[in-house]
């Protein structure tokens, strides 16, 4: 199994994202050291750009983690372009009907066979939880099949144990579906409207999935129960989590929520890359619906990524859950070649308030003080 060997955590939260200090800063003939001595307070008044420098770096550390970078234009000119019109008029006019069919085929197998199974199997709920299980399996893989999915996976498949959690980096929804065609996981998961969130109350309870809202501060508490009760649960399908609680455009790791990383079990990391050659797979639920984000993957050439599934982690003598979880964020971050930011993702939904962005310019500012006095 391919595992990241000696992996270093950095000094400092700006470590991995931190820009030429030189080019935020004045000439070294302008500077006055007092007394031989720089101090922070004399730094921040002679060079009043610098906090707006930090500033503008914070901002755009942040906003890169959930933006999505279009590829650059080869079409526009007169040898291209006719070979581009007829790759338009392959993907929308034949690939497209034929995935629609293909999704449509998958659609009426699963709800044949569904349906029966969850309503004359009531009785016999270990049967009809391992039938419906498969079913789940075999509507995924024809959610794959509709994008043209080619998916490597890496290392020995995920088995049911007890006292096991899951955890990948996320970039859409298609991570579970992309996973689910491989392990039956219960996926802990924000609740959705419409038709996804009818999916969720109704066929995706059967392989054990747990549901939250943002927006209730008592889900927390009742997500929490639910997951440590089900990780007991020796029957119980495993636990897959996204602890970075936000789609991440699949070039940075934003910071793990600790909630997977104090249950008091083993974790197993798994690291998800995608490849941007036919079609960028993050979906970006602020401006994009997931039936959008479905209608592009589905007129694209192909969904390609890798999967790999790294070496169970468990917490170490005196590590606390949020060292474990960065530690874990490590391994992911390394084998998926991402870079890791010192976000929390929740603040996607809520910019990031004055005081939050005050304490970064300081914590930055200071930083940068380290650096000139060690020169």
């Amino acid at each position: 199994m391919d595992t990241p060997g000696n992996l270093k955590t950095s000094s400092s939260e700006f470590d991995l994202d931190r820009p030429n200090i030189e080019d935020y800063l004045p000439s070294g003939s302008s500077i006055q050291e007092p007394h031989g001595k720089l101090r922070l307070r004399d730094l921040l008044d002679i060079s009043p750009t610098l906090t707006e420098a930090a500033g503008a770096i914070v901002d755009d550390s942040f906003t890169r983690c959930f933006k999505s970078n279009p590829p650059e234009p080869w079409n526009w000119n007169v040898y291209l372009f006719p070979l581009w019109c007829c790759g338009v008029v392959i993907r929308y006019g034949i690939l497209f009907p034929v995935r629609v069919l293909v999704l449509a085929i998958g659609w009426i197998i699963f709800l044949a066979s569904y349906i029966p199974v969850h309503i004359l199997l009531k009785g016999q709920d270990k049967l009809r939880k391992k039938i419906e299980r498969c079913l789940v399996e075999l509507i995924c893989m024809f959610f794959v099949a509709s994008w043209t999915g080619v998916v490597k996976y890496h290392g020995p498949r995920p088995s049911m144990r007890p006292k096991q959690v899951f955890v990948a980096n996320h970039t859409s929804m298609i991570d579970f579906i992309i996973l689910e065609q491989m392990t039956p996981f219960a996926v802990i998961m924000q609740k959705h409207p419409g038709w996804v969130g009818l999916l969720q109350s109704t066929i995706l309870e059967s392989v054990g999935c747990i549901w939250f809202n943002r927006s209730e501060a008592k889900d927390r508490e009742i997500v929490a129960k639910k997951l440590r009760d089900h990780v007991r649960g020796a029957d119980n399908n495993p636990v897959l989590i996204f602890p970075e609680g936000t789609c991440v455009n699949n070039h940075y790791t934003v910071m793990f929520k600790k909630g997977a990383f104090e249950l008091d079990s083993t974790v197993c990391p798994i690291a998800i890359k995608y490849n941007k050659i036919f079609v960028d797979a993050f979906w970006n639920s602020r401006k994009q619906s997931f039936t959008m984000h479905l209608l592009q993957l589905m007129t694209s050439w192909a969904v390609v990524c890798d999967v790999w599934y790294l070496e169970p982690q468990n917490l170490r003598p005196g590590e606390t859950p949020i060292e474990f979880a960065e530690r874990v964020r490590d391994i992911i971050s390394v084998r998926a070649g991402l870079k890791k930011v010192p976000w929390d993702g929740y603040l996607k939904y809520s910019r990031p308030s004055p005081k939050h962005r005050e304490r970064k310019q300081q914590s930055f500012a200071e930083s940068v003080l380290r650096s000139l006095e060690e020169k």
